[in-house]
């Protein structure tokens, strides 16, 4: 998913190269499980350490060609940062692991409905963290999620552990990444850099034991493994760029072309089951998302006022 920090334009207005730019982010990111689902055959761990590894050489080429290595220096020499881009690094790595175990394993619909729920947890943690004020309309569409999870809850017998999961890691990682007094793609390799070192170490380990899937499997592991880094890094390069030039409200309505994908995905191409349950949760999620959107606008309209 997206680098929730991407630095905001000086002038609030969208534009035709910034819509573009967030509409081929979206939609990388919305098809992305048909990619993750090629490595079904492949531990998640595995493939979470090969997205780490081939990110970084294309987020550090981003940085050599922007000439934007000289914040990344100043972070590396802060205590402070260094200590919030671990926690980040640990949230982000989790989140990926979780993302790529639930598409192998047939709980796509459940990181659809993670990545639908999540800005309706993100008002959340503004509410308790940093006392944000919620709108009515704010509190109907969290409680609306609220009895969308109850249902699926009722339905298994169990919390929608994967859902919650993703919404959690990726909820805290847009909420501590904030902090990080650095841009996006310098964080991103901050991020990737950090991992890269136990990455190269697990990757060492799985050659030695005879396990790894990368050189010593097939040409079509190969490329897919290597591939992780481009699929992994491009699109959230993309959309750093391309939310320089759109206002607030405009990602907050095109942040769901990437869970609506992911779930048409689940549906119509991998056919996972949509139970009763499911039939009434998405729905109570969509109308949440519709309410809270409105919401947005109306207070960006006034705003602007």
């Amino acid at each position: 998913m997206a680098d929730p920090t991407p630095p905001m334009a000086a002038k609030n207005e969208d534009s035709l190269r910034g819509f573009g730019f967030a509409l081929a982010a979206y939609l990388l990111w919305g098809f992305l499980p048909i990619y993750m689902k090629a490595l079904s055959h492949i531990s998640p761990t595995e493939v979470v350490a090969h997205r780490a590894l081939w990110s970084l050489p294309i987020a550090g080429a981003v940085l050599l060609i922007q000439r934007r290595t000289g914040d990344l220096r100043a972070a590396l020499n802060s205590w402070q940062t260094l200590k919030m881009a671990c926690l980040t690094t640990a949230l982000i790595s989790t989140n990926w692991g979780i993302y790529v175990w639930a598409i192998t394993s047939g709980h796509t619909l459940d990181a659809a409905l993670g990545y639908y729920i999540n800005p309706l947890f993100s008002v959340f943690l503004g509410a308790v963290l940093l006392k944000e004020r919620l709108q009515p309309a704010q509190m109907a569409a969290i409680a609306l999620a609220v009895l969308a999870v109850s249902v699926l809850t009722w339905e298994a017998g169990r919390l929608p552990i994967v859902s919650l999961a993703l919404m959690l890691t990726w909820g805290f990682y847009a909420y501590l990444r904030k902090t990080l007094p650095i841009g996006p793609n310098q964080g991103f390799f901050l991020e990737v850099m950090l991992m890269a070192l136990p990455a190269i170490g697990y990757i060492l380990y799985l050659t030695a034991s005879g396990e790894s899937h990368f050189l010593a499997g097939s040409t079509y592991d190969n490329w897919l493994l290597f591939g992780c880094g481009i699929v992994t890094s491009a699109p959230l390069m993309i959309y750093a760029n391309g939310a320089k030039l759109l206002k607030l409200s405009t990602i907050g309505i095109m942040q769901y072309i990437a869970p609506t994908l992911i779930f048409l995905t689940a549906v119509f191409v991998f056919n996972e089951p949509f139970g009763q349950a499911r039939m009434i949760a998405f729905p109570l999620i969509w109308l949440a998302l519709i309410i809270y959107t409105a919401s947005m606008f109306r207070q960006a309209k006034r705003a602007g006022r």
